[in-house]
């Protein structure tokens, strides 16, 4: 058996099933585990949501922001942008079946030393934290307040973390960080405005700015920890413990899985001229 990590995928259904076929999946053996971002921008996102719909017992999901975002429209809340092409999926006839699978998925998984979030953990989290407080959110996305949160979701305050937060901003707060994290700084002030590798001022309310993972962290240094979403650094993160896997597949770039028992990445150039 292998377990694969794959990086967002974002509704490219042809380039995700080459990788595929490229890396010999078996679902009868095999494991993928997916950082988020299933959907959006891409060709075909309803055959791809239909994939890990259809092979839920082999896969592992975590939410990305694209991924609440379309579940917030299906509960009819979402604000829509222009790059947004998910109605294939909205109004499809297993739409109920597909998105109800989908909002049951959680914001960060964790098998022994293994963690797997969309974007990152900030660094004033442990691992044993950022678990509890992404329970949070799942609760309340398998819950009755669900529409309540996705009307409160969208957001970029706080921009930084206390425990003293409550209610519905400590939920827009704890998801900014799992869906949405790039630049931070040292006391996990969030910087929303830098989506490049570099961020675009050197600092953030006089304090520095770095990608999430270059600062002092609380993981334990025997843990490791995938992530995806932030398609500019191209997976560098020159460290053996923050594994980038978001390559830029909806970009034109390449779409890459790691196998976690061998330590291979395998790409599939994702040519969409």
């Amino acid at each position: 058996m292998t377990t694969y990590v794959i990086g967002d995928i974002q509704g490219c259904y042809a380039d995700f099933t080459a990788l595929l076929a490229k890396i010999e999946f078996d679902p009868q053996h095999d494991q993928l585990w997916s950082v988020g971002d299933l959907i959006n921008r891409g060709s075909d996102n309803l055959a791809t949501l239909r994939w890990f719909y259809a092979h839920r017992s082999v896969v592992k999901v975590v939410l990305g922001n694209h991924d609440l975002h379309l579940l917030a429209h299906h509960a009819g809340v979402g604000k829509k942008s222009r790059s947004d092409n998910f109605e294939d999926i909205l109004e499809a006839e297993d739409a109920d079946a597909l998105l109800d699978w989908l909002v049951q998925q959680p914001l960060m998984h964790r098998d022994g030393s293994l963690l797997m979030t969309h974007a990152g953990i900030p660094p004033c989290w442990s691992s044993d934290e950022a678990w509890g407080y992404a329970a949070e959110v799942a609760s309340i996305l398998r819950g009755p307040r669900r529409i309540e949160f996705f009307k409160a979701m969208y957001g970029n305050e706080p921009y930084r973390w206390s425990r003293h937060l409550r209610s519905l901003a400590r939920l827009r707060t704890i998801t900014n960080y799992f869906t949405r994290m790039r630049h931070c700084t040292a006391s996990a002030g969030l910087d929303f405005a830098s989506k490049g590798a570099a961020a675009k001022a050197a600092t953030l309310c006089g304090e520095t700015l770095r990608p999430w993972f270059e600062h002092p962290h609380r993981l334990r240094p025997d843990e490791r920890l995938f992530f995806g979403h932030w398609a500019s650094l191209e997976g560098k993160t020159d460290s053996q413990q923050f594994i980038g896997l978001d390559t830029g597949c909806v970009w034109g770039r390449c779409l890459t899985v790691y196998a976690i028992e061998s330590d291979q990445y395998f790409s599939h150039g994702c040519d969409h001229s």
